[in-house]
């Protein structure tokens, strides 16, 4: 997908010192990405795999004019800092990794994105792949023997592990995959479900996608409204997982940040009937995905 990975995408980790930071960034490097250089206050003159460190972003790019993408793994109280210097030098695409961002740092950077017009995703997101160019972030690879396999079905997912089981259930079906982008589970994500829903509607290589919401939130009920009007017309199969957590009372997290139910409408069985009402095909269990996916390309022939 060309709007998030691209062949000339160029990638800076902020953190790459560290060891999760590290670990994708050789991941990274082995998908075929380039990454240019990393980014630890304190630890300039370094290098890790190879790849120089330096203190600043500026300094980064002075080095390699060219990076325009920055994956974060940094401490959630350095995540805001870390953000708002990327995209004041001038990156236009960030993933954010790290979880426990305090909401009101995930809303000042979702406000300086837009008005600067970068795409962020997270934070708490696994990342983003595109099976034929590479991945941005600690999702998975295209391996021999990976869950991951080149297609045409889009997946767009608040949760990281949800992304790894549908691409298996997807692949094990013989439907390979275009891009799975994971947007984090946090309460606030920088780009939702419709921001993705808009880039993969515009993608020539994506044909229908997978949504994998959850309770909590609104995003889902968001999708209700874009494809009621007309603004996503690729087939779309949603499932939002967490049914059982309506037993629980609300105002319970339940895994992601994001995952409380705090109103009517942000429970599992709402989004879906919310979902269909505006025609949306949704799962009522995981494995129907694949044939639900199946049967809407057969009708679209």
């Amino acid at each position: 997908m060309s709007t998030l990975i691209h062949r000339n995408t160029k990638v800076l980790v902020q953190g790459m010192t560290g060891k999760e930071g590290q670990k994708a960034a050789e991941s990274m490097l082995a998908s075929g990405v380039i990454v240019s250089a990393g980014v630890t206050p304190g630890k300039g003159g370094q290098q890790v795999l190879g790849k120089p460190i330096f203190n600043t972003v500026k300094e980064a790019l002075a080095f390699d004019p060219d990076i325009n993408t920055s994956v974060l793994y940094v401490p959630p109280l350095a995540v805001l800092g870390a953000a708002q210097e990327a995209m004041q030098a001038g990156i236009s695409t960030l993933v954010i990794v790290t979880e426990n961002v305090p909401v009101k740092d995930s809303a000042l950077m979702f406000e300086m994105s837009k008005k600067l017009g970068c795409t962020i995703l997270g934070p708490s997101s696994i990342g983003v792949l595109d099976t034929c160019l590479g991945k941005l972030g600690s999702i998975g690879n295209v391996t021999e023997g990976s869950m991951y396999t080149r297609g045409s079905v889009g997946v767009v997912s608040k949760s990281g592990g949800m992304c790894a089981e549908t691409a298996l259930a997807l692949s094990q079906a013989g439907l390979g995959q275009s891009s799975i982008i994971g947007i984090g589970g946090d309460t606030i994500a920088c780009s939702n479900m419709t921001d993705m829903l808009a880039l993969l509607e515009n993608d020539p290589d994506t044909n229908a996608v997978v949504m994998l919401g959850e309770i909590g939130g609104f995003y889902e009920n968001q999708v209700a409204d874009m494809v009621r009007e007309k603004k996503f017309t690729k087939p779309l199969v949603a499932f939002i997982s967490g049914q059982f957590a309506e037993k629980t009372g609300r105002n319970v997290a339940l895994g992601h940040a994001g995952a409380i139910i705090s109103t009517a409408n942000s429970t599992a069985r709402a989004k879906k009937r919310i979902l269909r009402r505006a025609g949306v095909t949704v799962a009522d269990y995981h494995h129907q995905i694949p044939d639900l996916i199946k049967n809407l390309l057969r009708n679209q022939k």
